[in-house]
């Protein structure tokens, strides 16, 4: 059974709900720690403005006097049990989160780091002996400033501080919460997550730029990478896959700025994104048959839009039997195939060696017996290499690219085989590309924070010096917005029978023609986006 008959199957099924973003699992902060102590929180003034709910939300209750103390439940939106995203308020510049024991967790950090400094990048152990050993060396410096607190309070000390030294400081809370994607770092004092595609401010902060420093090394250290004055930005990965970029001084002219884009624990499968309203049945099944008939499928889009978690979906429709290799600048893809080959680029060393790009294991790979190469990005040279490779018998390659839509996707591939060094004529380059790139699949982020698929098209061909494209699918903005802001269009086809619709059929996979009709979307379930 096909993936269109087994979705189309479940039709009059019960619908698989998207996931609904989990609520900030983050510990408190310690002002819980502060009112156990007894101590008490400053009331707001003039120059240090009251916590105010987002806009659209319900105020805490507070006196007439004095601001109430804000609890971890009145940071986060009253609407976050409804259909409309969690918001978290944002804290006035000039309202920090006051911590009574931060000097006390600074001047500790400093001593645990005169004890076991020199043993963190120690090979030798394990990170849980490490952490093991910090925990150890803390409890004895802990114990030494003869501060009066519970055995509660003193193991979260010790675990907040442990998780300065040796995690990642005020940024655990933000990953471990499941519905923050993308974690921003301005500077020490400047913390922004996006929740359901939307900016907020968040009240955590670093202590200062020598914390945020230190993290910044301690990510980039565990994969190799190195960042200093001579090297002050860098592109690294956390232990669960989530993409980092770093930027110190003096290119960062603020401090030091951190990015990081976390991705799911679980990889999202073509049925999450039909829930998410990412895409529809139908294209689900054009782009499994055309991923399995081995066409050459482009993903495009803008920064954010959901290009990764696209080519991740992609990439589970190609056979479990076939090899492949997978090429990126920071290891992203979670590709569920066992014949699977993962390259890494890797930048010059200190002395400027060394340095392996994406070109380098593009030209590599082609002796490695691939049946399938899949590119994270093309952003440069190897665009050219890539090409041959689709051209010269290594069908079914996949990629990502930066374009606003699918005629930019071409426009910015030719000026990237320019860059390339090879003195080639225009016309040669776009025949290279007209009979290399089989599909391109546009993705867009909308006002509502969505990512949508807005087009599938097909490469045609050349037509005197220009290449021709041909929509499949199109998205259709015409039902405009919603009461709450959300996008109500969907995408549809064109009405037109691709070319490729006969490649799929050669490849012996059936497809019924009325999936590029548009009077399949009268049926409103098939139609709908969630």
């Amino acid at each position: 059974m096909s993936l269109y008959e087994r979705l189309n199957a479940r039709r009059n099924g019960p619908n698989a709900s998207a996931p609904a973003p989990g609520s900030p699992t983050a510990p408190p902060p310690l002002v819980s720690i502060e009112e156990q102590l007894g101590l008490d929180r400053p009331s707001s003034t003039p120059e240090q403005p009251a916590w105010q709910p987002p806009s659209g939300g319900a105020a805490p209750a507070s006196s007439a006097s004095t601001a109430q103390p804000t609890s971890d439940a009145s940071i986060i939106d009253a609407s976050a049990g409804t259909d409309s995203p969690p918001t978290v308020a944002a804290p006035s510049a000039r309202t920090p989160i006051v911590d009574p024991l931060a000097a006390v967790k600074e001047k500790a950090a400093q001593e645990l780091f005169g004890r076991i400094g020199s043993r963190l990048n120690d090979s030798s152990l394990t990170e849980a002996q490490l952490h093991e050993l910090a925990r150890k060396e803390l409890a004895e410096i802990v114990a030494g400033e003869q501060i009066a607190l519970t055995t509660a309070e003193r193991n979260r000390l010790i675990d907040d501080i442990g998780a300065d030294v040796l995690g990642y400081g005020p940024l655990e809370p933000l990953l471990a919460d499941p519905s923050v994607s993308e974690i921003m770092v301005n500077r020490f004092d400047r913390l922004y997550v996006e929740r359901n595609g939307r900016l907020h401010e968040t009240p955590y902060r670093f202590t200062g730029e020598p914390q945020l420093r230190r993290v910044i090394e301690r990510i980039v250290a565990r994969v190799g990478r190195r960042i200093d004055e001579s090297s002050p930005l860098v592109d690294a990965r956390l232990e669960d896959g989530s993409r980092v970029n770093a930027i110190i001084p003096p290119l960062a002219v603020d401090g030091a700025s951190l990015t990081i884009r976390k991705f799911a624990g679980t990889p999202y499968t073509a049925e999450d994104l039909i829930n998410f309203g990412s895409m529809t049945r139908e294209v689900t099944a054009i782009l499994d048959a055309a991923v399995r008939a081995k066409m050459n499928v482009l993903v495009s889009g803008g920064t954010g839009t959901g290009k990764t978690t696209l080519l991740n979906v992609l990439s589970a429709f190609i056979p479990g039997d076939e090899r492949i290799i997978t090429i990126e600048d920071a290891v992203e893809l979670q590709l569920q195939q066992e014949h699977v080959v993962r390259l890494e680029s890797r930048p010059a060393n200190i002395e400027g060696r060394g340095e392996i790009t994406i070109r380098d294991l593009v030209r590599n790979s082609l002796r490695m017996r691939p049946d399938r190469i899949v590119v994270g990005e093309v952003r440069g040279a190897e665009s050219l290499d890539m090409l041959q490779a689709m051209n010269t018998g290594h069908e079914g390659s996949i990629s990502t690219l930066h374009a606003n839509s699918p005629r930019d996707a071409i426009s910015r591939m030719e000026t990237l085989v320019l860059m390339s060094g090879v003195e080639l004529p225009l016309r040669a380059i776009r025949e290279q590309i007209a009979s290399a790139i089989d599909v391109i699949v546009q993705i867009g982020r909308h006002k509502d924070g969505g990512r949508r698929i807005t087009h599938i098209t097909e490469v045609h061909g050349m037509e005197g010096e220009i290449i021709t494209l041909q929509d499949a699918f199109t998205f259709d903005y015409s039902a405009g917005y919603d009461h709450e802001g959300r996008l109500l269009g969907r995408l549809r086809p064109t009405g037109v029978r691709p070319r490729f619709a006969e490649r799929i059929a050669d490849a012996g996979i059936t497809l019924p023609m009325s999936l590029f009709q548009e009077q399949i979307f009268d049926d409103p379930y098939l139609g709908e986006i969630r």
